[in-house]
């Protein structure tokens, strides 16, 4: 009887019991996770979209199978904003994204909402990479209520947790989440691109220095990215032109593999105050406050961390890290 009437409670947090709209009204003890988002009306787009996308029912069979699975599940308001979201359409609702030329999007879009273990709230590895059944991450970070960064950098509120189900835990958000779709040089270019631009010079570094197809590989690779002011003092450190430096490969190729660890390190996984090998094969260290020294004992602070792209993870810098001379 308590397991029920927490699962009870559970279900009326993902939308108001009582509301003569959208009533809750949850089945009689734990069933699988297709028949308890069947029972919940705020979940109707999900489950909609979890039957068309699926190739002879095998998105359906993967959530009601016996087994230990984990989902973060869009409300029918979540799905709405998607759809006005890809669309440009203001009007637009989740039932519009039900449409053949979209399935293999929704196919990947629905299983990255699925962990293939049970993770219940308090289990969540905040700040860490969570590996979906699609194959790539997101990360959650703690709060009131706990928000997770989805691989394209938009953000969604977790804002029901721990319903239970036969085959196992069902967490309510409030938006759809996507998987990345640009690679690092992208996601650096669209920031440079910007308003305001950010890392332009960086771009043209990457550029010059013939390292763009290197980062637009599988990877993973973490990239300290420092922002166009950082190489602007570098310049005047150097007392040199941005000219000079782009048109100095070697030591442009140099300091730009200082800037990159072969291996996806999200900030909640820096090894504080250990030398981190890069590509360039030199190191550096980070401290407790996410300050850099690299082999000239400059410093240099990461100011923005987490930016994720389907081959790695950005942090943001304000100096130019530099190798030994």
């Amino acid at each position: 009887m308590k397991a029920l009437a927490l699962t009870t409670l559970a279900l009326c947090s993902l939308a108001a019991c009582g509301d003569s709209e959208d009533p809750i009204d949850p089945p009689a003890g734990p069933v699988s996770i297709v028949a308890t988002a069947q029972a919940t009306p705020s979940l109707s787009t999900l489950v909609a979209a979890v039957e068309f996308a699926s190739n002879d029912g095998d998105l359906v069979s993967l959530l009601s199978q016996p087994g230990d699975l984990t989902v973060f599940a869009p409300s029918n308001a979540a799905f709405d904003a998607l759809a006005v979201e890809l669309t440009g359409n203001a009007g637009a609702t989740g039932a519009d994204l039900l449409t053949a030329a979209n399935k293999p999007l929704l196919r990947q879009v629905l299983t990255y909402h699925v962990l293939p273990s049970r993770v219940a709230s308090a289990a969540i590895p905040f700040g860490m990479p969570i590996t979906t059944a699609e194959g790539s991450i997101f990360k959650i970070e703690p709060g009131t209520p706990p928000v997770i960064t989805d691989g394209r950098n938009r953000t969604a509120q977790i804002t029901a947790v721990d319903v239970a189900a036969t085959n196992g835990v069902i967490h309510l958000i409030d938006k759809v989440i996507l998987p990345a779709d640009r690679d690092i040089v992208e996601t650096a270019q669209a920031l440079a691109a910007g308003s305001p631009g950010e890392f332009t010079i960086l771009v043209e570094a990457v550029v010059a220095a013939n390292l763009a197809g290197t980062l637009a590989g599988t990877g993973p690779f973490t990239v300290f990215a420092p922002t166009d002011a950082a190489f602007a003092a570098l310049l005047a450190e150097l007392n040199v032109t941005k000219a000079q430096l782009l048109a100095d490969t070697a030591l442009l190729t140099r300091v730009l593999t200082y800037h990159v660890v072969p291996s996806r390190v999200l900030a909640a996984q820096v090894p504080v105050d250990t030398a981190i090998s890069t590509v360039e094969t030199g190191t550096f260290t980070v401290d407790g406050d996410l300050r850099i020294t690299d082999e000239r004992g400059r410093s240099a602070g990461i100011v923005g961390t987490d930016v994720f792209a389907t081959n790695g993870v950005i942090h943001v810098i304000d100096r130019v890290i530099l190798p030994g001379a």
